[in-house]
């Protein structure tokens, strides 16, 4: 009888245990619900209500994916991370605030699909990068966001891709862009492809001024309607690069733009037309541009063939 009685006695004490457990264990798959709760274990069958909720029970290197629609609201990610969604509009809508941002470790990523971010002209930066390896933008649609619709500043090297995404409205006026890349710091890297950038203060932004190298290449876009530029590339401090290839760049302030220092600035196959300057500054040609019907068309220097081989 004894021993029967120590027994349950141990089983009483263990079995909290045992059920607390699962509680505390991070999944490397987790979904988020339009009707779901914070509370829950974030599971497809008892989903979570925010990205914020969900990114702690997620394990490293894991997924956040979407049930349904819904606003799913802002988060801080600061491991490798996917968020994932294809059930219809996955809303990040922020006021006065940043949507994503991203402050990962030396070799962490981040992936970012199908998601709508909305700063309701109050917004910070849709996505903000502020260190990490690599950050990945795909399928988004990015708006309202006062500072800029992604902004990437990490003080070491990185790389980023954003690729089929919209940057709209974003930008006071007179500052931000679409996509600015500032690094403070190494050297970063990255690809823009079939990017719509429309309506922004300016388009997309190469800035070295801060200390870190930049280049960037922008591949089978349309920058248009852009208030100041375009496309600029500006330095005064570190190289800061962008090439053009494939792009239209139309009904901009100035739709090309080399602002000078140790920025450079190269363009191929690319339309400029309906800008009230085409380009300005040194802004080098690989001779298969159309330069065209630009309140001031301005010049593009051409670059010197490659010697045969």
């Amino acid at each position: 009888m004894r021993r029967i009685v120590l027994f349950a006695l141990a089983i009483g004490l263990i079995s909290p245990l045992l059920v607390s457990a699962p509680a505390h264990a991070q999944a490397s798959r987790t979904w988020v619900s339009g009707v779901g709760d914070d509370a829950n274990p974030c599971s497809r069958t008892a989903p979570c209500k925010t990205f914020a909720g969900a990114i702690s029970k997620t394990a490293a290197g894991g997924e956040i994916n979407c049930l349904d629609p819904g606003g799913f609201g802002a988060v801080t990610v600061t491991k490798s991370m996917t968020i994932s969604c294809q059930a219809g509009t996955a809303g990040v809508v922020v006021s006065g605030t940043n949507g994503v941002i991203f402050s990962g470790g030396a070799n962490d990523y981040l992936y970012l699909k199908g998601l709508d971010f909305e700063g309701l002209s109050t917004g910070l930066s849709g996505v903000l990068f502020n260190s990490g390896a690599l950050l990945h933008v795909e399928d988004c649609i990015i708006r309202d966001f006062l500072t800029g619709g992604i902004t990437i500043q990490p003080a070491t090297n990185a790389r980023f891709v954003v690729t089929r995404t919209t940057l709209f409205n974003n930008g006071n006026g007179s500052t931000g862009a679409g996509i600015t890349i500032k690094p403070s710091g190494g050297g970063t890297s990255g690809a823009i492809d079939h990017v719509i950038a429309n309506r922004n203060t300016t388009g997309i932004q190469a800035d070295g001024s801060s200390g870190g190298v930049v280049n960037v290449s922008v591949s089978d876009s349309v920058l248009a309607e852009n208030t100041l530029i375009g496309a600029n590339a500006t330095s005064s401090s570190a190289v800061a690069g962008m090439m053009l290839r494939r792009v239209a760049v139309t009904g901009n302030g100035t739709g090309i733009q080399n602002a000078g220092g140790v920025a450079f600035m190269r363009v191929g196959d690319s339309l400029i037309t309906a800008n009230g300057t085409g380009v300005n500054g040194a802004v080098n040609s690989y001779g298969t541009n159309q330069l065209d019907q630009n309140g001031a068309n301005g010049t593009l220097t051409l670059l010197p063939a490659p010697a045969l081989k």
